[in-house]
C-alpha cells in the first residue's frame, strides 16, 4: 500500500512550509501538493526533490474550492488508487493538511460579497468535502490537520466573515477529532496569529503587502505537526496567542466585535467586484 501525504495550498507560505518539513522529517512514499499555481509547485517540487533519492514530491495543479474542486480531488484520488490497485494494494493517507484557503479585511459593507461567498467555500465548503472524502483512506495511526486561524476564539469587526468560516473549522475539528479517536485517527486545528505569509497582500487587496508583526512559519508548523503527531487538538504556538485565545472566553461575543470594529481597522483596497455589484465608481472610496 501506498501511504501518501496530501497538503493543500503549498504553493506559498504555511503550506510551503509544511511541505519543506513533511519532506524533511517524514517518510512517506509520496507527498502531493495541491494548489493552482504550477510554476510555483514545480519549483517547490524540484529543489526538495533533489535532497531525496527519489522524487516523493508530486505536484499536483487544481482549484479544490468548493464542491466542483472536492469533486475533482475525489476523482483523482479514486483514479490513483485504482491504478495503485493493479500492482499495490491501493493508497493510505498517512497525513492530510487542509491547508488551502484566505481571508477579506475590511468592513462587510466595504467589501465584495462574491468574494466573501468564494471565501466560504474554500474556508468551510473544501476543508469539510476534502476530510469526507478521504476519510476511506485514512487508517490507524493517520493524522488530519485543518488550518484554522487565532481569529476562530472570538467574532472579529472588519474580519467578520474570515472569522466566523476559522471558527468553523475549529469546532468542525476538534468535533471530527473526537468522532475518529476511537479509529486511531487523530485531527489538530493550526490557529495561528500573524504569521509572514502572503495572506495580508491577498486579504487587503494590495494595500497592506506583508502581515503586521507576522512571525516566521517555521516554528508555528513544526509546533503543529508536532502535536498533530501526539494526538492534540488545537496548535497554539505563540505564548501571546494561547492567551489571547484563553481571554477570548471571558469577553462577550459582541463586545469583541464592536471593538475590533471601531479600534482595529484593518487596511483594504476597493474591490472591482464590489464595484459592480453596487454600481458606484473609485471615487466614492477616497
Amino acid at each position: 500500500m501506498k501511504r501518501i501525504a496530501i497538503i493543500t495550498g503549498a504553493s506559498s507560505g504555511i503550506g510551503e512550509e509544511f511541505t519543506r518539513q513533511v519532506c524533511a522529517k517524514y517518510d512517506f512514499d509520496e507527498i502531493w501538493i495541491i494548489a493552482r499555481r504550477e510554476e510555483k509547485l514545480q519549483s517547490l517540487a524540484e529543489k526538495l526533490n533533489k535532497t531525496k533519492n527519489f522524487n516523493c514530491i508530486r505536484p499536483v495543479v487544481m482549484d479544490v474550492a468548493g464542491k466542483a474542486g472536492v469533486e475533482s480531488l475525489k476523482n483523482f484520488l479514486a483514479e490513483e488508487d485504482e491504478k495503485l490497485h493493479k500492482v499495490e494494494s491501493g493508497i493510505e493517507i498517512g497525513l492530510l493538511i487542509n491547508n488551502a484557503g484566505f481571508g477579506t479585511y475590511g468592513p462587510f459593507a466595504e467589501t465584495s460579497i462574491n468574494r466573501q461567498m468564494d471565501m466560504i467555500e474554500l474556508n468551510c465548503t473544501t476543508v469539510t468535502g476534502i476530510c469526507g472524502i478521504a476519510l476511506p483512506y485514512l487508517k490507524a495511526g493517520s493524522v488530519v490537520i485543518n488550518t484554522a486561524s487565532l481569529a476562530a476564539f472570538l467574532p472579529l469587526g472588519n474580519f467578520a466573515v474570515y472569522g466566523a468560516t476559522k471558527s468553523f473549522v475549529l469546532s468542525f475539528s476538534v468535533a471530527l477529532a473526537a468522532e475518529l479517536r476511537d479509529k486511531g485517527i487523530k485531527v489538530c486545528a493550526l490557529c495561528p496569529g500573524s504569521v509572514s505569509t502572503e495572506f495580508a497582500n491577498v486579504a487587503s487587496n494590495g494595500a497592506r503587502k506583508e502581515v503586521k508583526g507576522g512571525f516566521p512559519p517555521q516554528k508555528v508548523v513544526a509546533q503543529c505537526l508536532k502535536r498533530a503527531f501526539k494526538g492534540k487538538t488545537v496548535a497554539l504556538y505563540r505564548p501571546k496567542w494561547r492567551i489571547n485565545a484563553f481571554l477570548s472566553r471571558f469577553i462577550g461575543r459582541y463586545l469583541g466585535a464592536r471593538f475590533t470594529y471601531k479600534y482595529s481597522p484593518r487596511p483594504h483596497n476597493p474591490d472591482e467586484d464590489m464595484m459592480k455589484e453596487k454600481e458606484i465608481s473609485v471615487s466614492d472610496f477616497i
